[in-house]
């Protein structure tokens, strides 16, 4: 090891073998090892370099065996089985070869998870690399930080069988479930059970990243779970081709008046008119004119065709005539501040609806964005 010795000199080498010192002796490994990993070594030279670490295992001292696992943690240079005798070490020693040494096999990682430290399951699930058979072990018996430390982790290949399994083991925990909504790539089943589980702002994140598709929305999201899972008027806006959307509301029977009504009293007005026309059975243009252009009784010559409840329809109208004012003063109808005068305005009319359809607006009111200012100057 000609290079090599040219890096460490005579003192070096009496210090780590003769002192009694641990600092010493840990400085000098440092050294050491960062030496061996900075040239490249011959067969030969490896050899004898592979001696001197099984050697510096077995220090008694605790700071010397770290010195070498911290310095060498991401090489291969250090021997298999002095890896797997400093991994059942004290944690200081071994959880930095466990997190990043790429000479431990699966079958080794998989026994380290399953001997059930919480904080060594975590650095395996947190590996620059987690291969299918370990990510499987750490989401059947891992500890919760380590199962979200793996579903946080891009680069574990986590099966969908795993992702199932995280998901059965640790449902009620929001960070396992967020953790698993935001890796960059899911199967459409892990998708659709998280979106029943998940928080408003992470089915948000599920509905816009991974593209579900507006009969999954619709399933997910019937009459009596709309708020609990998935806000279908929420769903429409995201929508480039509602008339699709609607039609599928409809041949699931989600086209509901009190789906209806909601998107009205929200500003959705894209929705309530191909709504009406799907349930009224009439071209989209001929349900805008009726609704926008037809007179006094247009509106309730097509609610009525649409086979809408009678008692709502003053609930409907007042929604129609507080969209009309507000475009009148040259609101602009596509804005989140728009939907926001919107539902506040027709909240002040006390509108003669449904005890739930009013709450579920006045918590929409709660969590919808205020307006900007120049939305406000525009109302004033």
């Amino acid at each position: 090891m000609t290079a090599y010795r040219a890096r460490l000199t005579d003192v070096d080498i009496r210090r780590l073998i003769k002192a009694t010192d641990e600092d010493e002796r840990a400085a000098a490994t440092h050294k050491l090892c960062r030496n061996m990993e900075a040239i490249e070594l011959t067969g030969q030279d490896r050899e004898a370099a592979q001696k001197i670490l099984r050697l510096l295992a077995q220090d008694a001292a605790e700071m010397v065996r770290r010195a070498m696992a911290v310095t060498l943690k991401s090489s291969d240079l250090i021997p298999r089985d002095v890896a797997r005798k400093l991994a059942a070490d004290v944690d200081s020693v071994a959880l930095p070869l466990i997190n990043f040494s790429p000479v431990f096999t699966d079958e080794d990682l998989i026994e380290i998870v399953q001997a059930g430290s919480a904080v060594r399951q975590v650095a395996v699930a947190g590996r620059p690399r987690v291969g299918r058979d370990v990510a499987a072990a750490v989401a059947e018996v891992g500890c919760e930080q380590a199962v979200r430390t793996l579903a946080a982790n891009d680069n574990a290949d986590v099966s969908e069988a795993a992702l199932g399994r995280c998901i059965a083991r640790f449902a009620t925990s929001g960070e396992v479930v967020a953790a698993i909504a935001y890796r960059q790539v899911l199967p459409l089943s892990v998708t659709e059970r998280l979106l029943e589980l998940a928080s408003a702002a992470v089915r948000e994140h599920l509905v816009t990243r991974h593209a579900v598709a507006p009969e999954t929305a619709i399933r997910l999201a019937g009459h009596a779970r709309e708020r609990a899972t998935i806000d279908l008027v929420d769903q429409a806006s995201s929508h480039a081709d509602l008339p699709q959307f609607v039609a599928n509301l409809n041949a699931r029977r989600a086209l509901t008046s009190s789906l209806m009504l909601r998107a009205l009293a929200r500003g959705q007005m894209g929705l309530f008119e191909h709504g009406m026309a799907e349930l009224a059975g009439t071209p989209h243009s001929r349900a805008w004119l009726m609704i926008h252009d037809a007179g006094p009784l247009g509106l309730k010559a097509i609610y009525d065709r649409a086979g809408l409840p009678p008692r709502l329809f003053q609930a409907f109208r007042a929604g129609v005539d507080t969209w009309r004012a507000l475009q009148a003063e040259g609101s602009d109808t596509s804005g989140d501040g728009f939907r926001r005068q919107m539902l506040e305005r027709f909240m002040t009319q006390r509108p003669n609806a449904p005890r739930e359809d009013l709450a579920y607006l006045m918590e929409r009111l709660d969590q919808d964005p205020l307006p900007s200012r120049a939305v406000v100057s525009a109302a004033a």
